[in-house]
């Protein structure tokens, strides 16, 4: 990601580290770009990703309409398997249609690309690809292509070792972290592979769908695999049986990197010590601030992410025009707004307002300036220009669950509307509640009835001479003997004498 930096930019923005920390109930891992939290993976104890997990599933239904079928793989949910992801050796892609190619109560080797997230299963493709440290095994695929984040010289020498490897047995992809990797380190990350392949067509032909054929790593193991490169300085464990199982690892597959791991040991918190434990907190908050005073308020929606761009305190010094102002306002936003994506993991359609500006020439620097922060975003993205109005619409691919959903649940008080009834509105209801309880009740109208609220509602039905109160005994006709009970919700009325009651969680 681009430094926002002065003259240090370049020096600081290079070293990377990588963080694992283990606790009982969750692991959490770390990118850190130049002492700055960049990406954040959590992963807890029974809810890990199932993204790379192969399955023996079945169709349980083929929807026409939709050019896709749900497959049942043995989770809570189906799995949504599109035609574009079935394979179908021989038939061009734009011939190809679901009913024609699937059937219900077929068997079919599946593998997950995107967890499941809200009501929707996971997605799943019958393309499979298996991952290893410097090469993807591609079945059902042809050829060999080559991580475009190489330099050209280094993907003329990889292609020259990688050529003759590839075979009529599937296709290969050379993973950045290919970079440096000697022919022989090479071969034997694909003959594992192969042998994974073989394996799995095995235990397929013996299972009985739904059946899990492959699990993959866990989350430290597979950041590790993905992210660690020459460009990663080292890698700091804190719990000495993940050190142990991350450096055995990596002795299997690149000895050369082993030495980077190392034990972290001290008595201080190692997510608190580096800053990281802040960054997680960050991402619940909705603004986000900007080096110059500005800052950017993220806001999500049910069909996309809106983020705006305020310039805050930042009215720029004196003799600066506004043009001028803007511009830089903008410019801090394109390499946060990057920062946020992969901090939170955002995924989806992604709107970002930017302020406006008038000169096209600003516009464009703002557009390529997000351009350049997005190189070091290793997710797929598709951005579109800057509008007249200064909106970029982008889209970004949603693979995992952010710490966000992994942190949070919907309010079930606002109905994940993230606002809450006021004090006022709550006494509204309260009121309405107290009328038609007390109007069904068959009692003498000189029984004296009690009546448990909140202390925040109570305070307001009481407020002045009482005249709120006065008015609700006079409505049913009894007097009414109100107690505030601090374990009640601010939306509940109790009837009857007073009694300790449980606090919702």
């Amino acid at each position: 990601m681009s430094s926002r930096g002065g003259s240090r930019r370049a020096s600081s923005s290079s070293k990377r580290q990588i963080l694992v920390s283990v606790d009982a109930a969750e692991t959490r891992v770390a990118l850190l770009e130049g002492g700055q939290t960049a990406e954040c993976y959590i992963e807890r104890r029974g809810h890990q990703s199932v993204v790379g997990h192969v399955w023996k599933g079945r169709i349980t239904n083929v929807l026409a309409g939709m050019e896709a079928a749900f497959v049942d793989v043995g989770l809570e949910k189906n799995g949504f398997l599109h035609v574009d992801e079935v394979v179908a050796l021989g038939v061009s892609r734009h011939k190809r249609r679901i009913a024609n190619l699937l059937s219900k109560g077929d068997e079919v080797m599946v593998q997950a690309t995107k967890d499941a997230m809200g009501t929707k299963g996971v997605r799943l493709t019958m393309q499979l690809s298996l991952a290893g440290r410097y090469l993807v095994n591609v079945p059902y695929g042809n050829g060999v292509g080559i991580s475009k984040r190489l330099s050209d010289e280094e993907r003329t020498r990889l292609r020259a070792i990688c050529d003759p490897l590839a075979s009529d047995r599937g296709g290969l992809i050379v993973r950045t972290a290919a970079a440096g990797a000697s022919g022989e380190e090479l071969g034997r990350d694909l003959t594992h592979l192969q042998r994974l392949w073989a394996a799995l067509q095995q235990r397929s032909e013996a299972a009985t769908a739904p059946a899990l054929l492959y699990t993959e790593a866990d989350v430290s193991l597979r950041i590790i695999r993905d992210l660690l490169s020459e460009a990663v300085e080292e890698v700091l464990v804190d719990d000495a049986e993940q050190h142990e199982r991350i450096s055995q690892f990596l002795q299997r597959t690149s000895p050369g990197m082993a030495q980077r791991v190392k034990h972290y040991d001290e008595d201080e918190d190692m997510m608190r010590r580096y800053g990281v434990e802040a960054a997680i907190r960050s991402t619940l908050d909705r603004r986000a601030p900007l080096p110059s005073g500005g800052s950017l308020v993220i806001d999500d929606t049910e069909a996309m992410t809106v983020i705006d761009v305020n310039s805050g305190r930042n009215v720029g010094k004196g003799g600066s025009r506004l043009e001028d102002t803007v511009t830089r306002t903008n410019l801090e936003a394109a390499r946060e707004v990057v920062r946020q994506l992969r901090l939170r993991d955002i995924g989806g359609i992604v709107i970002i307002d930017f302020i406006d500006m008038d000169d096209e020439t600003n516009r464009n620097a703002v557009k390529a300036a997000l351009d350049e922060a997005l190189q070091q975003d290793r997710t797929r993205t598709f951005v579109v220009d800057i509008s007249p109005l200064g909106l970029v619409e982008m889209t970004r691919q949603n693979v995992f669950e952010g710490p966000r959903e992994i942190m949070t649940e919907p309010c079930e008080v606002c109905d994940g509307q993230g606002r809450h009834l006021t004090d006022d509105t709550l006494a509204v209801e309260v009121e309405r509640t107290l009328r038609a309880k007390l109007a069904a009740e068959k009692r003498s109208s000189d029984d004296e009835v009690v009546v448990r609220v909140h202390p925040r509602v109570a305070a307001i039905l009481r407020d002045g001479a009482g005249e709120r109160l006065d008015e609700v005994t006079a409505a049913v006709g009894r007097p009414v003997n109100l107690l505030a009970d601090a374990n009640l919700g601010h939306e509940d009325v109790a009837l009857g004498e007073p009694v300790r009651v449980t606090r919702r969680p």
